[in-house]
């Protein structure tokens, strides 16, 4: 099943590859601590979830789309007209957005700029003000069925916002947890970790990595997903198992830059 929001980093391709890898018997609940577009939690089968994210917007929405999703499926797919498909009117909207302090017409902008967006990026300045210029997409899909099926599933989820240690600081004896922490960068020029209007650095890295390794003293199993390169070969050498496969990726604008990279799957368990 597809996320209802376009996600750069998305899981939906590779969900067949985490599944295979990540430990499910004897376990009840799953957890993200970083849940982005939620297409791992949406095409996996546990009994509960417990989803977080640094991303304010993002966990308002997903928490919003739970609790009343008839009312903001009605009130979203208004933004999806012709008319509102206009660079103008985009820049109209993000600036309205950017001002607004209310969390329900934050979550509707928030679904509007990210399907008229450029490629699914979800990006913030210094001052905490969204700025993805205009996609420039002929019809804007609304991803109607998507938000219905995940307003569905939403009802076995938790979502909190907050950084990836406030999962690890919730985790019970039943739990699985799926890391798909920002990704260190292939070369300086692909570095796209400044994420929410903060910057996962190697540090982060690094002691994500220890929370896993705490993790696992406790028999609880951590899969964590990242590009293939020196620095996470040596990031996860201590790993029980891992996993190397290679993905395409559409970050960059140009055709010739939308090319296949190596990902590992770094188990602790």
């Amino acid at each position: 099943m597809r996320s209802a929001l376009k996600w750069a980093g998305g899981k939906k391709k590779v969900v067949h590859e985490i599944a295979t890898l990540l430990p499910s018997k004897g376990r009840r609940r799953l957890v993200e601590p970083f849940v982005g577009g939620g297409s791992v939690f949406l095409n996996l089968d546990f009994d509960e979830y417990l989803l977080v994210d640094l991303n304010q917007d993002l966990i308002s929405l997903f928490n919003i789309i739970k609790n009343e999703p008839t009312k903001f499926i009605s009130d979203a797919e208004k933004f999806f007209n012709g008319d509102y498909n206009q660079q103008e009117k985009y820049y109209d909207f993000r600036k309205q957005f950017n001002q607004s302090t209310d969390s329900y017409e934050r979550s509707l902008l928030f679904l509007y700029l990210n399907r008229h967006g450029y490629n699914g990026l979800c990006r913030y300045n210094k001052s905490g003000g969204y700025n993805v210029p205009f996609g420039r997409y002929k019809h804007p899909y609304f991803p109607k069925e998507e938000l219905k099926y995940f307003s569905e599933k939403a009802q076995k989820a938790t979502f909190i916002q907050g950084d990836f240690e406030t999962a690890f600081s919730q985790l019970r004896a039943d739990d699985v947890v799926y890391c798909d922490p920002p990704y260190s960068p292939i070369n300086p020029t692909s570095n796209f970790t400044a994420y929410a209007g903060n910057s996962f650095t190697d540090e982060d890295q690094k002691r994500l990595v220890g929370y896993a390794e705490l993790a696992k003293q406790k028999n609880i199993p951590t899969l964590i997903s990242n590009h293939y390169v020196d620095f996470t070969r040596e990031l996860y050498k201590g790993a029980t198992k891992s996993k190397l496969f290679q993905v395409q990726r559409s970050i960059s604008q140009k055709g010739k830059g939308r090319v296949k990279v190596q990902e590992i799957l770094a188990l602790y368990k």
